[in-house]
């Protein structure tokens, strides 16, 4: 595994797991387990997940050294103020079954983001939160932020797959020290990239699949990718990506199959951004 240096000075793995939509507690708590048997040490998960528990009774089993984990959450729409922000890390901190989170993310730039970061702010201090950072912050929403607050989040974690690159966002994010991490680094999916004719044939040179590509394409963009799968054979494919690296004219042929947006989230919608503020985490 490779590992990146955050701003703050503290070592992150390049590749981690994610758990998004592994709703089931038991399914979720095997995964991770299984996760961390295939050599992930970084485990990705969020308030709004729904399986903080089930994370935290898999770091309590796996036999890894606490120290050895990176563990991420986030805070959700609901909880985006000052003291909102405050409750929602003791409540993650009591489901993770931790006494400090090694990343914490806003996870959407709404609510009352400035005050929870305030509160992110004190409890980095304290040392409860040892990096904070932001999700889905668009450049323009990033460098508001950066010009704004006291202590520059260390991770902006976006959508970043072949079909939505946002390499204008990466280049913010290298100005400001930002470390880019993808959500969705597989693209969901979507657009056949799992048999994508241009990732195949790529992959054939080295032995690998297209995703194993789509993968590798990204690390050496200098994204932090966190690929999901419950499936622990798929998961150790998607971590053997560290023994081959694609040529320039190879990144270059990738970078062509950019469409310039997403086709799976709009956060410019007002109804989404309404829809969020209606999904609660907690009564």
């Amino acid at each position: 595994m490779e590992f990146t240096t955050l701003n703050n000075g503290l070592k992150m793995p390049m590749e981690g797991f994610g758990v998004f939509q592994v709703a089931d507690l038991a399914v979720c708590e095997q995964a991770v387990l299984d996760a961390i048997a295939s050599g992930y040490r970084l485990i990705d998960t969020a308030a709004a997940y729904g399986n903080e528990e089930a994370v935290g009774a898999a770091i309590k089993k796996c036999g890894v050294p606490r120290e050895e984990l990176f563990i991420t959450t986030k805070l959700w729409v609901q909880d985006t103020s000052y003291e909102g922000a405050k409750a929602a890390v003791a409540t993650s901190l009591e489901k993770l079954g931790l006494d400090y989170i090694d990343l914490y993310l806003i996870h959407q730039p709404m609510g009352d983001y400035y005050g929870a970061y305030r509160a992110m702010e004190e409890m980095k201090k304290e040392g409860t939160l040892k990096a904070i950072g932001v999700c889905n912050f668009y450049p323009h929403i990033l460098a508001d932020f950066c010009e704004t607050v006291e202590v520059k989040p260390a991770v902006n974690q976006v959508e970043l797959h072949p079909f939505f690159q946002q390499e204008d966002a990466l280049k913010l994010m290298k100005e400001y020290g930002v470390q880019p991490q993808a959500w969705g680094p597989l693209a969901e999916g979507s657009h056949g990239i799992f048999t994508d004719k241009t990732l195949t044939a790529i992959g054939e040179k080295y032995g690998k699949s297209a995703a194993q590509v789509v993968l590798r394409w990204n690390v050496q963009r200098g994204v932090v990718i966190i690929p999901k799968s419950v499936h622990k054979d798929r998961m150790k494919q998607n971590i053997a990506i560290w023994d081959f690296e694609l040529t320039a004219e190879e990144m270059e042929t990738i970078a062509k199959m950019d469409i310039g947006h997403s086709e799976i989230v709009d956060h410019s919608n007002p109804e989404f951004v309404k829809l969020l503020h209606t999904m609660k985490v907690h009564e």
